[in-house]
This record gives structure tokens, sequence and C-alpha cells, in this order.
């Protein structure tokens, strides 16, 4: 797994592409889901995370050696597509390796890029991105972490050690719905500096998981993933645990989540293409009315539905990509593309999902069923890393900027068109 597939020019695929998707996908099937029963429900599995590693997928989702080259959007998205449909546990595994470690990659310093990154992407160390509070979730600019300044020591003459000095400070507060927690080995954390009011305020930390004072518990959730809560009792943090500027980690998670979010959207279209074929294969065989399911125009057409509904968001999924990956003087509408993509995708997995669930009638709700396990896992896209709401309000947040940007009056406007039409 060291090919990396030619980007692509327009929104078709190319033949190298297809091929390492299906190659992807084989993986899932063959390599990756075996090691899903060797894990326990609701914990890291490691056993999966190494054999990530060791093929080299990790290194898709998190820069794994020197110069830290950022991730390409477009390889990432066809990366989490191709597992959700074959091992959707593996995909998240991957997924929350490379936002828990995307803040590092993205301002990290060298000794902490050097110290963390490699370990993150051969599987041997798990990252964590702790965003989420109790009365902060879709509000990420609420956030109530504090990050207390510690008072200077005597025998600090300007040092920035551990204990105390200048450049340290101490974590106090909650996270909760932080996935990986309380089992990874280290936090992306967001606390509350207070060098200016809501998300100017804010400051991304890296917090070792073995710093004193912070404990942590898991949550039973719906589908039984890796995620609990961190409880920070006057967490020491110092000026190299730092990740960025002070007051700019409320940027440093927004930029995270602009990679991101396409490809959730992609996650989102690998589960609902999942759907989609276990459809078209049952209502193929299953006998019905004389015929089989598919000689029902209330079926056929729910069928073509489902599949044009779910192309379309792959489409805005890969257009999203290739605006992040070719965004070089920020003109390509990033933050906007990526909730669009992120939006369209998660809800219509959603539907194609529960659509595909009718289809199938009660097998598909007994406990093993390919979609009753779709089912379950499809329902969390639509709230983490931005509830669709938040989506939808970001979107227009950025329509209207876009439409600021560009105040021209409507009848000049015309004229200049009509100009150019006269003119060629």
């Amino acid at each position: 797994m060291t090919t990396t597939p030619p980007p692509t020019t327009s929104f078709a695929l190319t033949p190298e592409q297809r091929a390492w998707c299906a190659q992807l996908r084989t993986l899932g099937t063959e390599r990756l889901a075996p090691l899903v029963t060797e894990g326990e429900a609701g914990r890291v599995n490691r056993t999966l995370l190494r054999a990530l590693g060791e093929l080299g997928l990790l290194a898709r989702a998190v820069p794994g050696a020197p110069p830290w080259r950022r991730v390409a959007a477009l390889d990432l998205c066809l990366l989490r597509e191709s597992l959700a449909y074959s091992c959707p546990e593996a995909e998240t595994a991957l997924a929350l390796q490379g936002l828990g470690a995307g803040p590092v990659a993205d301002v990290g310093t060298a000794e902490q890029r050097a110290r963390w990154l490699p370990a993150v992407a051969a599987g041997e160390a798990v990252a964590a991105f702790a965003l989420s509070e109790p009365d902060a979730g879709s509000d990420a600019a609420a956030l109530a972490l504090r990050a207390e300044p510690e008072a200077r020591s005597r025998n600090d003459m300007g040092g920035t050690g551990a204990t105390g000095g200048t450049g340290g400070w101490r974590l106090t507060g909650t996270k909760t719905w932080i996935s990986n927690a309380p089992w990874a080995d280290f936090y992306t954390v967001f606390a509350r500096t207070g060098e200016a009011p809501g998300s100017r305020g804010v400051t991304a930390f890296l917090v070792p998981a073995d710093r004193p004072g912070l404990s942590g518990r898991p949550l039973d959730m719906l589908a039984p993933h890796a995620l609990g809560t961190l409880t920070f009792d006057a967490v020491p943090v110092t000026r190299a645990d730092r990740l960025g500027e002070p007051g700019a980690g409320f940027r440093v998670a927004m930029r995270t989540l602009n990679l991101f979010r396409p490809s959730v959207g992609a996650f989102a279209v690998g589960m609902a293409q999942a759907a989609l074929d276990a459809s078209l294969a049952h209502a193929g065989r299953r006998p019905a009315f004389g015929g089989v399911l598919r000689d029902l125009q209330a079926v056929s057409h729910q069928l073509a539905e489902m599949a044009t509904r779910t192309e379309a968001a792959r489409l805005l999924v890969y257009a999203a990509a290739c605006a992040y990956d070719s965004d070089e003087a920020g003109g390509n509408d990033v933050a906007l593309r990526a909730a669009m993509a992120k939006l369209l995708a998660t809800e219509t997995a959603q539907y194609v999902v529960d659509a595909a669930v009718q289809i199938h009638g009660a097998a598909a709700l007994q406990r093993g069923h390919l979609l009753e396990h779709l089912y379950r896992e499809v329902r969390a896209p639509r709230i983490y890393e931005g509830a669709s709401e938040v989506q939808r309000t970001l979107i227009a947040k950025e329509l209207y900027k876009e439409k600021e940007k560009h105040k021209e009056k409507p009848e000049e406007l015309y004229k200049e068109t009509n100009k150019e039409a006269r003119h060629p």
C-alpha cells in the first residue's frame, strides 16, 4: 500500500483510483474485519490500529515522517469511503487517529511531531480530539474548560517547568463525548485562556494521558465505540505542550474540522453504498407476489432514488475534497464546501440506510444483520463534528459572507455581463 493514487481532475475517478478503492474494500473485508472481534466493544482496538499502521493506511490520515506533509483530502475521502463500505470499525479507528493528531501535524512543534506522529501513524499510540463539553457541543466557542496561569515559583526565574513558572497553566473542567477516551495516549485539548471573549480566547494543548489530575470514564453509546468523559483537576501543562499560539486554538480546531468534514461525508457515503448494494441484491432474489421484489415499481423506484442521492452526495464530497487540496490562496470556499458535503452526505446516508431496512423488512432488525449494524452506525455522523443544524447555519453564514465580498448593484452586473456578451 505505498502507491499514491493520482489526483482527480474531474468528478470521475481515474482507473488507478478506482482500483485503489477496490483494493481497500478487499483489505477491509479480508484483513481488517476479522480483527474487529479481537477487540472489546466500546474500547480502543489496538490490534486493529496496529494492522492499519502495518498496511500503511494510517499514514494516509496522519503524516508519520518529516517533512510532515499535509494529508490530501481526496485521498482521505477515498480511504474512508472504501473502508466504511467493508469495515466501518476500521474506518472509525483510522479517522479518529487522524482527527486527534491533526492539530499536531498542523501547528505542532518539531519535538511534538517527532514524539507523537510516527507512533500514531504506526498504530502504536492512540490520539484523541478533545473539543466537546457538557454545555459546549455544537457551540464550540462556548468552551468552559479553564486554563489558569500558574503562579511564578520562587525557584523559577523565567523558566517554563512542568510545575510552575510564567509558561505554565492548570487545566480544570470537563470534556465529554470524546472519541478514544479514556484510553488514548494523548489528547488534543482546547481550553479557555482568556486572551479575548468567545472563540478568540481558546488555546490548544497537547496533553499526554499520564498527566496528574487527568481522569476519565467510558460512555455506553448506541453504537459501541470508544467514547468517554474526561475530568481535568488542575492538570499541569507548559508552554512546550501548547499547540499554536495563545488564543488561536479555535482556528486550529476549525482547520482540522475543515479537512475532516468532507471525509465524514465520505464515511457516510461508504455506508450508504453498502446499504444500497445489499438492497439491490436482496430485491433481486426475494420472492414477492409471483416475482421478485425488484419487479414492484415501488421498490425499483426506491432503489433508483437511493442510488441517485448516494451519487449526488459522493460528488459533493469529492468536490469539497478537491477544493481543499487545491486551496493555495484561500479562495475555494473550503469551509462552505466542507459543511455542504458533510450535511448532504450524512443526511443522505441516514435516508438510504433507513430505506434499505424497509426493503429488507424484519430480517434487517435482527442483531448481527448488516443493516442492523449500519442503522446504529449511521446515526452519529449527523451529530458529531458539527450537527446538521450547525452545518446549515455555517452554510448560510458563508453564503452571506460571500455576498458581502461581491457587493455589485444588479443593474451594473447586468450591464457588464451584456457588454461581454456583445464584445466577446
